[in-house]
């Protein structure tokens, strides 16, 4: 069952980059809410907020990595179905961002909120959300403990 949530992550992340990067090929940008959200193109070859600028295959290495550990922490440990299911939300979200690494040597950006003039958040995808959302409902998880069965 988690494998077919951590499939549609994917898959999900993939088809929105694949649409937004022939929608956006011209430079346009497209507003949703004003300056506040709006959809524009980016290429990031970095990893969060641009860091780690062209170490791509560091970055490939340390994304396997988690994403091995992670896949055995959910495997090993009596974890609920919620928590197991965030992991997959990071899990597929990592996994969306390693497909661009592998084969456009960036990942795709294109969803872009804007604080007015007070804060320019850095432009990010579906993958990065899922990464971002899992981690954050994950973390309240194991802070709440209802992250391990009971016994």
């Amino acid at each position: 069952m988690l494998i077919i949530f951590c499939i549609i992550t994917v898959l999900l992340d993939q088809a929105s980059k694949y649409y937004f990067a022939n929608l956006l090929a011209d430079g346009r940008t497209i507003k949703i809410l004003g300056d506040f959200l709006q959809f524009n193109y980016a290429e990031n070859k970095g990893a969060a907020f641009s860091i780690l600028q062209n170490k791509q295959i560091f970055l490939i290495i340390i994304t396997i990595i988690v994403i091995i550990v992670i896949a055995y922490y959910i495997k090993k440990v009596s974890l609920t179905f919620n928590a197991k299911l965030m992991l997959t939300f990071i899990i597929g979200g990592a996994i969306g961002n390693l497909i661009d690494r592998i084969r456009f040597r960036y990942v795709i950006d294109f969803i872009d909120v804007k604080f007015g003039t007070f804060y320019d958040f850095p432009i990010f995808n579906i993958a990065d959300s899922f990464v971002v959302v899992g981690t954050i409902i994950f973390t309240i998880l194991v802070f709440t403990d209802n992250y391990m069965l009971k016994e």
